[in-house]
């Protein structure tokens, strides 16, 4: 078992929240909220058990990118991202004209946060040299 925190260790996580995101929502028309969300009336066994197993991983991964950024943090990041799409549309790199793009982008940033709040601890720990112990719990 490796020790160490590397690249691919972060890729991994911000894979899982790649697809996490993706599958709760994007634009292309292919996403839980467009199979199950938008038509409520005729929601079925199988999109119950999608909806909850999105449910969880929404529920792992802002818990622990809460518990690792904390509310400061996140506000932050996706702040940092809100103002570098502004920057994107106002250097005329990406037009306000076409919303699917944007979409993208606001997902990727959901998506880089969320990636970035799993693996805050170890990257924070490979910055610093700190080590983060949680409380435990009696």
């Amino acid at each position: 078992m490796k020790n160490g925190f590397g690249w691919d260790n972060f890729l991994l996580r911000l894979g899982f929240a790649t697809i996490l995101v993706a599958a709760t929502y994007n634009p292309s028309g292919y996403s839980f909220y467009h199979w199950a969300i938008r038509d409520i009336t005729s929601v079925g066994p199988e999109q119950a058990v999608a909806g909850i197993v999105l449910l969880i991983g929404w529920i792992i991964y802002l818990r622990a990118t809460l518990r690792s950024l904390g509310v400061l943090g996140v506000s932050l990041a996706l702040a940092l991202f809100a103002a570098l799409i502004w920057l994107l549309v106002s250097w005329k790199w990406i037009s306000p004209e076409n919303p699917a793009t944007i979409e993208y982008l606001i997902l990727a940033a959901f998506a880089l946060v969320l990636g970035l709040g799993m693996s805050w601890s170890y990257i924070r720990r490979r910055l610093s040299g700190q080590l983060d112990v949680d409380d435990v719990e009696d």
